[in-house]
């Protein structure tokens, strides 16, 4: 049985969804899995998951400045490495997948390479531009210096690796020109959810029927823009008296505090809600009750080139979503997406009270968007993709699909709630404009006869 050991630094595992759905890929195909990562909350060193064996370590402190970033990755890299010693002391692992950030594993990799084991890159960031993104155009020489040595460390992990994976078209363009990698070697795959099991439920604990819910999911770093949904909701609430709209925001990062003390300083801590970290369990909570999703993310170096996981799990969940306009996010989304110009808050602020105010509007884009993230970007043929490379590189075949198909679909999740009926076309509609329990079961007023006429024709 073929081994592969699968590292990741900047989130844990099985909280990192792209790198869970991997592992879960590898399993089915009859390979052995296991991961290096860094510790979550409550988790454990060790633990077997799954059938994928996790190895984790307690994080570096938060970094500031380069002096803390250098240790953070000099900390993480030395007790993965350590942790690489204690994988092969419970069995011999064939290939290294590095997932990036940062660009540092390569060298890992090419000490393992003297006893047979492969390399493959895991391509999720563009460091370079991610430093271009937080920081500017480097103007001084120690700017300079620390783009070039992004650009150094970017190219060993290109030319180190035996495979390379990218996340998109503009990442693989990247790998090939930036990267000098033959075109041969270099495969996409995107980060698309599994629309069986990433899909609306009936919410336990759904909005009032006067509110409308907006939402945000990710990360919270300079980059990702968060800050534009409080100017969005300061926007609504304050000068467009839309006092009945409520933002959740998901999530956890750098700016979260800071996010959390100007959504105060701008008097909007009745509207809107910071979770931190959520699990699955939670994220499908909100998601499914959640009238739109926000995708503030503004056109940036990275950002421009970059898939939004956020963005394709709203439309898993049938949420429609505004976004600015970015390259990748347009490929994502498609035309089930609204799109504001970067920076736009006023525009972005347009259409989002456009679709506050035309429900039936909100169930077509809803529709379109779980019908395009299924039909285009499912997790399905990624995940044969996916698997094809490592297949090619150690010779191991196995049959069957990476993603077994289901016998049947089930009625509940895991904890019990009720999935809503795809197939039943008028249920869905309803419940995309509603976001609520099945008429039969509800005591409340009655639907808006309007709304659904518009969201049927």
């Amino acid at each position: 049985m073929s081994h592969v050991l699968i590292i990741v630094q900047n989130l844990s595992v099985p909280l990192d969804r792209r790198v869970w759905l991997e592992c879960q890929a590898l399993v089915a195909r009859g390979y052995r899995v296991s991961v290096i990562c860094p510790k979550g909350p409550g988790d454990p060193g060790f633990r077997e998951l799954d059938g994928v064996e996790i190895h984790a370590y307690a994080p570096a402190p938060e970094a500031h400045g380069l002096v803390g970033f250098a240790w953070e990755f000099a900390y993480s890299w030395l007790r993965t490495a350590g942790l690489t010693v204690r994988v092969r002391s419970r069995g011999r692992f064939d290939v290294i997948q590095a997932c990036n950030p940062p660009d540092t594993y390569w060298l890992l990799a090419l000490l393992w390479r003297p006893f047979g084991v492969r390399f493959v890159f895991d391509h999720h960031d563009l460091n370079p531009e991610l430093f271009r993104s937080r920081f500017g155009e480097p103007e001084t020489l120690l700017q300079r210096l620390e783009h070039r040595a992004l650009l150094w460390l970017e190219r060993r992990s290109f030319r180190a690796a035996d495979r390379v994976i990218s996340t998109n078209t503009s990442y693989r363009a990247i790998a090939i020109a930036r990267g000098g990698r033959d075109p041969d070697v270099v495969t996409v795959v995107r980060s698309g959810p599994d629309t069986d099991q990433m899909r609306p439920i009936y919410p336990e604990r759904p909005r009032a029927e006067d509110e409308v819910g907006l939402v945000y999911v990710g990360i919270m770093g300079p980059q990702d823009g968060v800050e534009h949904v409080l100017l969005v909701m300061d926007e609504l609430v304050h000068r467009r008296g839309r006092t009945n709209v409520s933002a959740t925001l998901l999530g956890f990062g750098d700016c979260l505090e800071a996010l959390e003390a100007q959504s105060s300083a701008l008097g909007l801590d009745g509207h809107v809600t910071f979770t931190g970290r959520v699990d699955r369990v939670e994220l499908a909570e909100h998601l499914s009750r959640a009238d739109i999703g926000l995708c503030p993310d503004p056109k940036t170096p990275l950002n421009d080139v970059s898939t939004m996981n956020k963005t394709m799990e709203y439309m898993a969940y049938a949420l429609p979503s505004v976004a600015f306009d970015l390259v990748e996010t347009r490929v994502s989304g498609g035309d089930s997406v609204l799109y504001a110009p970067s920076g736009d808050v006023a525009a972005f602020a347009d259409h989002v009270e456009a679709l506050i105010d035309d429900p039936g509007r909100r169930g077509e884009l809803g529709l379109a968007a779980r019908a395009r993230v299924r039909a285009v970007l499912d997790w399905r043929p990624q995940a044969e993709a996916y698997v094809a490379v490592y297949d090619s590189l150690t010779g191991h075949r196995h049959p069957g699909p990476a993603v077994p198909a289901t016998a049947t679909t089930p009625e509940t999740d895991a904890r019990g709630r009720r999935f809503v009926d795809l197939a039943d076309s008028a249920e869905l509609r309803r419940f995309v404009i509603e976001r609520s329990a099945p008429r039969s079961e509800r005591a409340a007023a009655p639907v808006d006869e309007g709304a659904r006429a518009r969201a049927a024709s």
